[in-house]
């Protein structure tokens, strides 16, 4: 098979022909608020708002409709970091067909769970989706049954290609195109669904920092991978062979965005949009955000490519940017140990509108004089400006505090 040729814009108009009906053609539409705070004309694409909350159903049910009679009797197999799992195992349910899924010990508990809920049996193997890839296809081999691969496949690719059309009809004369990279089969199948029938389109790709796998894959090297990443549906290592040749004709370029980003971006999403993205789904904002000269003034549609993060690491994440914000402040306050004093500052921060979230009075410790205590105290803020506002009331009421970092 020539790889050049392996996916074209026949193939992803059938597939939108296959699965219409069966996945959400779900809306892009603009951002005034977006828009306002990156000087770019922002449309967001909201595929978390699938049935599975990521794209991944595209690629999965396109394949799964073109397996043959005896294939589907077999079943079907899959290696995922949660979104292609879920997505194989909804849809194979859906079908009458078995559905194994191999992912990486480390997985989301969410899209454990969530795919085992689907109906799939989960094998929760390796620290890496290499291992779990490699595991998947002992398993595959064990069983015969058909794999379903995430991202290199002609007929997954398409299928994720139908959301480039989808795309074209709601946001036409867009400039630019923003879409999380992994293995490629989501922006390969965009960008040749796209560039078919809108050339002009600059298509733009983003991977975290942390994994910048396809970035090193164009140049003819083997990128370091590394460490942990909130955007886990894009940390892959191995990327795509169809898909990397697809994306050096189509794509205009690959960008990395570091991890402080991508919180920030989901942390954007969630309280401007009020819709929940995981950290790859909000990858394409965090290239925005890291480089706002490139996009300012254009026409650019971002891909929310999903919405499947763990609850605890959304709070963490939401707690944490409160922090960067100066709107949640943590003190030490050297203080007498004398009756009345921790009434006083408590005072003072309540007159000032802070309002107290935990308190610890530290005065049994032997690195401090008998006579003298610290208070550890954490205040919510309304902003930086009001934060400075309640340090310094302290300060002229007498006190020490030392603002520690967060």
């Amino acid at each position: 098979m020539n790889v050049t040729t392996s996916v074209t814009l026949a193939d992803i108009e059938a597939a939108a022909r296959r699965i219409a009906g069966q996945v959400v053609a779900t809306p892009c539409v603009p951002s005034r608020t977006l828009s306002q705070v990156t000087g770019a004309e922002i449309y967001l694409k909201f595929e978390n708002l699938q049935f599975t909350a990521a794209f991944k159903e595209r690629g999965a049910l396109n394949k799964l409709l073109q397996l043959t009679p005896a294939q589907a009797k077999a079943g079907v197999s899959a290696m995922s970091a949660g979104n292609h799992g879920q997505a194989v195992a909804y849809h194979a349910k859906r079908l009458g067909i078995r559905a194994v899924v191999v992912m990486p010990k480390h997985t989301p508990f969410v899209k454990v769970e969530h795919t085992k809920a689907h109906g799939a049996e989960v094998i929760l193997y390796g620290d890496t989706l290499s291992e779990a890839q490699a595991y998947a296809a002992e398993t595959t081999a064990a069983r015969g049954l058909t794999f379903i691969h995430p991202y290199d496949d002609p007929a997954v690719i398409a299928g994720q290609g139908t959301l480039g059309l989808e795309i074209l009809k709601d946001a036409p004369g867009l400039d630019m195109l923003v879409v999380p990279v992994g293995g490629g089969g989501l922006i390969s199948g965009i960008a040749t669904a796209v560039k078919a029938k809108a050339p002009d389109v600059e298509i733009i790709g983003v991977q975290s920092d942390s994994y910048p796998s396809m970035i090193a894959a164009l140049k003819g090297e083997t990128a370091e991978c590394r460490g942990d990443t909130i955007a886990e549906g894009i940390a892959v290592k191995t990327p795509g062979h169809i898909t990397r040749e697809i994306i050096a004709r189509l794509v205009k370029r690959i960008v990395a965005v570091d991890e402080r980003r991508l919180e920030e971006s989901v942390a954007l999403l969630l309280n401007i949009e009020k819709t929940v993205a995981e950290g790859a789904g909000a990858a394409p904002l965090a290239a925005v955000l890291a480089d706002p000269d490139a996009f300012r003034g254009r026409k650019v549609g971002l891909v929310l490519s999903g919405g499947n993060i763990d609850p605890r690491l959304l709070a963490s994440i939401l707690m944490r940017e409160l922090v960067r914000e100066h709107r949640i402040v943590k003190l030490e306050v050297p203080l007498s140990d004398h009756p009345g004093v921790l009434a006083k500052i408590t005072a003072v921060v309540g007159a000032e509108g802070g309002n107290i979230i935990e308190v610890a009075h530290r005065r049994l410790s032997l690195n401090l004089p008998a006579k003298q205590a610290h208070l550890d105290l954490v205040f919510e803020a309304r902003d930086q400006r009001h934060a400075d506002a309640v340090v310094n009331a302290l300060v002229d009421a007498g006190f020490s505090p030392k603002v520690l970092p967060p």
